[in-house]
């Protein structure tokens, strides 16, 4: 599958294609269903300095078209992410991996890159942007772009390999943090993160998420993703890793075509353990019939 391979920052990847954060953990639960070895990467599970519990049941509701969640970053925090998992990682995925770090402050995001930087198998960090700043009344780092680019330079300046940073689409101009993070320093952006959105029940009249608010995903995103990453594309340099809502080779090719140097599929894991498998097998002969030769000549070709 020579004709699939792209490039990204710090990273050569077999194919385009990788689990998005939060979807698919760190690989483990998905090894029983097919080789993961075939992916070109993975997103990993949210990474936080001290281990997260998550917010409170019910944090996940199906809506048409997608799905609500308002998970709270649980995970078992970077300690045991170097100790325990990353050295049992080797086992069942031999590629480079993404791994997402989160927090609430700066200091947070800081501490865990400096925690993760020791780790070989990891090729890039995903900065998640969207997590709430303490220190600013609970703002998301990702909805100002001066606090955007203040993260990314604090990520970038102790970081030992490529920044990529995820952007959320809750916001009143993606462009401009695009353009923001991309002079601080970011390598590549990731987009898009969740819309907010929320279910009511209308039998107990309250709201079905115990968080009131989640974060939508899936089919019902796609279209909000895919101009998204057709703007920032016009505007930036760097490469972009696009997802939201994909769920066939066709989106995919889509994504790849309004900009995107490789995708994530996020929601689709929990619909069909094996939709990257299945989309990797499905992707050369498809962009073959499309008359590509190779999948990189995909990229930016609806600009004209």
């Amino acid at each position: 599958m020579e004709n699939l391979k792209v490039t990204l920052p710090g990273m050569v990847l077999q194919n385009p294609i990788m689990p998005a954060s939060g979807t698919f953990g760190f690989g483990f639960d998905f090894v029983d269903y097919y080789d993961i070895n075939i992916l070109g990467s993975i997103m990993t599970k949210a990474i936080t300095q001290h281990p997260r519990y998550g917010n409170a049941v019910p944090r996940i509701a199906e809506v048409t078209s997608g799905m609500l969640n308002a998970i709270g970053l649980q995970n078992l925090g970077v300690e045991e992410a170097v100790n325990a998992i990353f050295p049992r990682l080797p086992s069942i995925y031999r590629h480079k991996v993404i791994a997402n770090v989160s927090g609430s402050t700066v200091e947070e995001y800081v501490a865990v890159i400096k925690a993760l930087n020791k780790v070989d198998q990891i090729g890039a960090y995903e900065i998640n942007i969207s997590c709430p700043n303490i220190k600013e009344g609970g703002m998301a780092f990702s909805v100002d772009e001066t606090m955007a680019s203040y993260v990314t330079k604090a990520c970038k300046a102790v970081s030992e390999k490529p920044i990529y940073v995820k952007l959320s689409p809750n916001v009143t101009d993606i462009v401009k943090i695009a353009k923001a993070v991309e002079a601080a320093g970011a390598d590549a952006i990731t987009l898009i993160n969740t819309l907010l959105g929320m279910r009511i029940d209308v039998k107990t009249r309250k709201p079905v998420l115990n968080n009131i608010y989640g974060g939508l995903s899936g089919p019902a995103i796609k279209p909000v993703a895919l101009k998204m990453v057709y703007q920032v594309y016009r505007n930036v340099s760097i490469p972009i890793i696009g997802m939201g809502g994909i769920m066939t080779k066709e989106d995919v090719v889509e994504f790849m075509m309004a900009g995107a140097s490789a995708v994530a599929i996020g929601t689709g894991n929990l619909v069909d353990p094996m939709i990257c498998h299945t989309i990797v097998h499905e992707l050369e002969s498809y962009i073959s019939s499309l008359g590509f030769e190779k999948i990189e000549a995909l990229v930016g070709v609806a600009h004209g």
